[in-house]
């Protein structure tokens, strides 16, 4: 008996720089599992629609590029209505951009309908910062990593895709990722919060490969779960 498709979509979620995108693309690799980062969709609309002239302000503007674009997600490549724009869209200004547009509740309606319709096949590892709590809430394996502050400041300072050398000082890194996680846990549709049913993993001071390790095993422990639960 096959193991149902929510059985094989593992949700991480959790802050910028807590390190759900390596963790997440390692895990999707030792799966042989699709990884799909849902923050690059966000962006994606935010540079789209800075591309177009487009007020961000004016929601109903920024609803129609979501429904219109056509985004691709080829492993890391991010293309947009034919163009990659893997590098364009990290940058520090798409990072305030993306934070407003996340903000609009059409906008994550219509985004939102696009990942479940992803995750119909199964064997997905799914990153942001709703997955577990919105996407797929029936998603049998819910991981949150998160980190001090201060870690995940230094992290993003070091990350060049995120950073520019006009940005890449830890002082102005925390101060952006102060305002980013203040945007992302007040918002009033789809806020940042830890599921009820999500574990927990606090990465600071950790290797990367033991937290992948970590979730790894917590992983397949679930998996193996809900396939002898399929066949009995």
């Amino acid at each position: 008996m096959s193991v149902p498709k929510n059985e094989t979509i593992v949700a991480i979620d959790g802050p910028s720089g807590a390190g759900k995108g390596t963790v997440a693309r390692a895990l999707a690799r030792e799966l042989g599992y699709r990884h799909v980062d849902t923050g690059a969709m966000y962006r994606a609309v935010a540079w789209q629609a800075t591309y177009n002239g487009v007020d961000l302000a004016d929601e109903s503007a920024v609803e129609t590029v979501a429904g219109s674009i056509a985004l691709s997600l080829d492993g890391d490549r991010i293309v947009v209505n034919g163009y990659d724009v893997t590098e364009a869209i990290r940058t520090p200004e798409t990072d305030v951009a993306a934070a407003l547009v996340a903000r609009i509740a059409a906008v994550r309606q219509v985004l939102v309908g696009r990942q479940r319709a992803i995750g119909e096949a199964g064997r997905l590892v799914m990153e942001g910062r709703d997955i577990g709590t919105v996407v797929f809430p029936a998603a049998a394996v819910k991981i949150y990593l998160d980190a001090t502050p201060a870690e995940r400041a230094r992290r993003r300072a070091a990350d060049r895709a995120h950073t520019s050398s006009l940005s890449a000082d830890l002082v102005g890194v925390a101060s952006a990722l102060e305002a980013r996680d203040a945007s992302d846990r007040t918002r009033e549709v789809s806020p940042l919060k830890l599921a009820s049913d999500a574990e927990l993993i606090d990465t600071t001071g950790m290797p990367i490969d033991d937290v992948v390790k970590r979730v790894l095993s917590l992983v397949r422990s679930k998996l193996d779960d809900s396939a002898s639960k399929a066949e009995g």
